[in-house]
Parts: structure tokens; C-alpha cells; sequence
């Protein structure tokens, strides 16, 4: 690794209060690698080999069962994902693919298991990246019990509108079938929930969202603290 990605590396949260010995043990057999798009990084029923951090690109995580399949996730860098897989030492639970070019840093789990043990800090920062994972989990579980899927879509959006500065345009993340999954939907619901918005000031063509009634959007869409990460 270059001096530069092992900065990016170090600044995440979780490696931020480790010794410089500790550290540089961590990385000992890791691998820094580019994957184009679509490639399956792991099965969920593979044994935990390594905690994967995505320098940049992004990566899908999925399960699938019955011939249907859902998407649980997306990670954005500079992330850490499977940390919760890599410390029980058993299989990921999860399935991985990446969804463009990605260059990802894979430590082996064993090393993460020995700097817990070693590393007090890092334990600490270990357990609040875990308690941070429920509370994302937690958030997500409400907004599917909780929402309509029209609201579902009204929320994303709105995460969208912030994270992209707040302009009246902004440009889907990731293709509609994905974000169909990640929503709860079939890429049939989520075409008639966008036309179901269309009142509220939303038109979309392609990949490319309008947003034009924002205070009549946020109406509709109530978002909620407890819910949306912000």
C-alpha cells in the first residue's frame, strides 16, 4: 500500500486510536485490490476471510433465498463493511458484489480478532462501529414496517436532495432495479410510485430526478430523525 491509502486507512473511525505497531501488524497479508463492476466479492455462506474497507467505488450487499433476491445495502468509501462476520469468525451472512470500479482493502480476520485482543482502543472503536450497524439496521427494519412504499421513495429522495446540495436536480446513485431492492420493491412498484410523486413536484427521466414542490414532498413524505440518516 502507498503511504497515501494507508492515510485513508488509518483516519476511519475504527483505526484512528490504534498504536502505530498494532496498525501496521493489522495490515501484515492484507491485500489492496480493483475490481471492475459486477464482480461477487463473497457468498453469504462463505467463511469470513477478511474485513473489507472500499477506498473508493461502491458495493452492493445482498441475500438471496428461493430464487428471489434483496438488497440490503450500499456502502459509499471510505467504509468498512463485515466487521460484525470477521470477529464471530464464522460465515459473512451477507453476499457482496461491486457495483463499479472499486478499489478495496482486504484485511484478514484473523488479524482483526488479534488486534481486539491486543488493542484496547481499537476494541472500543470496534464496539461503537457495531452499536452504529444496529442503529443503521434498526432504521432501516422501522422504515419498511412503518412506510408505505411511496413514502419509502419520497424519504430517499429527500436523503438525496441533502446529500447532493440540496439543488433542485440530482442524479440516482445507483440503477432503478437496485434501488427497487434496496426499497422493498419490484422495478414495477417503484415505476408507479415515481408516477404517484409526480404531484408532489417530482419528475424523473432516467437516472435524472426533479425536484419542484419540496415543502409538498416533505408533507407527504414525513421523515423522521429516528428513520432517515441524515
Amino acid at each position: 500500500m502507498r503511504n497515501a491509502e494507508k492515510e485513508t486507512v488509518r483516519s476511519l473511525e475504527l483505526f484512528s486510536d490504534m498504536s502505530d505497531k498494532h496498525f501496521e501488524e493489522l495490515l501484515v497479508g492484507s491485500f489492496l485490490q480493483r475490481f471492475p463492476a459486477s464482480v461477487i466479492l463473497f457468498s453469504e455462506t462463505d467463511l469470513t476471510d477478511f474485513l473489507h474497507v472500499l477506498i473508493d467505488g461502491q458495493v452492493e450487499l445482498f441475500a438471496s433465498t428461493n430464487n428471489r433476491e434483496g438488497t440490503m445495502t450500499l456502502i459509499r468509501p471510505v467504509a468498512t463493511f463485515v466487521l460484525a462476520s470477521a470477529i464471530t469468525d464464522g460465515v459473512y451472512q451477507l453476499s457482496a458484489r461491486t457495483l463499479q470500479s472499486s478499489q478495496i482493502l482486504m484485511i484478514p480476520a484473523q488479524n482483526i480478532r488479534a488486534a481486539m485482543s491486543e488493542d484496547r482502543k481499537f476494541a472500543e472503536r470496534s464496539v461503537r462501529e457495531l452499536a452504529h450497524c444496529y442503529h443503521g439496521v434498526v432504521r432501516a427494519y422501522k422504515n419498511m414496517k412503518l412506510r408505505t412504499a411511496v413514502e419509502r421513495l419520497a424519504n430517499y429522495l429527500l436523503v438525496q436532495h441533502r446529500r447532493q446540495g440540496e439543488s433542485h436536480a440530482l442524479v440516482l446513485p445507483v440503477e432503478k432495479r437496485v434501488l427497487a431492492s434496496m426499497l422493498g420493491m419490484t422495478p414495477e412498484n417503484l415505476s408507479r410510485s415515481f408516477v404517484t410523486l409526480k404531484p408532489y413536484g417530482v419528475k424523473v427521466d432516467g437516472s435524472e430526478v426533479s425536484i419542484t414542490k419540496l415543502k409538498d414532498l416533505e408533507t407527504l413524505a414525513k421523515p423522521s430523525a429516528l428513520i432517515d440518516n441524515k
